[in-house]
């Protein structure tokens, strides 16, 4: 099928939307700080692969694609999962973390998208699909954190879709609205129902649709949330 690169690739989403890209017959290169999980998940699937990297060092970042290059070939899909961010108050932010946001959901996002289009435009096709959040529309009281990374993603991503997409290139941001399931949302929330969570394979699904739309009907922007939630 081609290559997907994935970056923040954990037990929930991120592994969910590799093993989804590699079902589909795609080489899939895991981007994640933790060189062990990936090692032990690529063992497990002959289409995966492991390259540890921090996404907020461009030069780790042209390090890795040059490998994946090698390795792989010309990337072909991008998802950008990785996201981090400070729950808390105006009052109670840290400068660094919200310093640590930025780097992370915008300038790693540039670095990685910008080698990721370095392939697509000589093939003159390509995705790139970003996870993105509620708080990049809006701020909520305990997300000052967090909020303006996200917000600053969306709008790069925008920029991103009006330059690439008429050269081919297919930009899309999914707007996760709501708690998404994993064995650590469960423990902070003991008392939320099944119904309050969001599938990662759910999300795969929604990714990977995104990234193999008909370009004579691109989405940009989609919002996704449980039927129980609250909008």
């Amino acid at each position: 099928m081609g290559v997907c690169v994935v970056t923040g690739v954990g037990p929930g989403n991120g592994l969910a939307i590799v093993r989804r890209f590699a079902r589909q017959g795609y080489q899939v290169a895991m981007l994640a700080r933790n060189a062990q999980r990936l090692q032990s998940w690529a063992e497990t699937d002959p289409n995966t692969h492991a390259y540890p990297t921090d996404i907020t060092s461009h030069q780790d970042v042209i390090d890795t694609f040059s490998k994946i290059r090698k390795d792989l070939g010309p990337v072909d899909v991008l998802v950008h999962n990785a996201g981090t961010g400070a729950f808390t108050s105006f009052t109670e932010t840290e400068p660094a973390a919200l310093e640590t946001a930025f780097q992370t959901n915008v300038f790693g996002l540039l670095y990685c998208g910008q080698e990721s289009v370095r392939d697509m435009l000589e093939s003159g096709a390509g995705a790139i699909v970003v996870t993105g959040a509620t708080a990049s529309l809006r701020g909520g009281a305990g997300f000052a954190g967090f909020a303006p990374a996200k917000a600053a993603q969306r709008s790069l991503c925008q920029s991103m879709a009006r330059s690439l997409g008429p050269q081919g290139i297919h930009v899309a941001y999914l707007v996760v609205d709501g708690i998404i399931d994993s064995e650590r949302a469960r423990r902070m929330m003991p008392s939320r129902s099944e119904k309050d969570f969001i599938n990662p394979k759910a999300i795969a699904d929604v990714i990977y649709q995104l990234s193999h739309q008909d370009r004579s009907c691109w989405t940009f922007e989609l919002d996704i949330r449980p039927f129980s939630e609250s909008w």
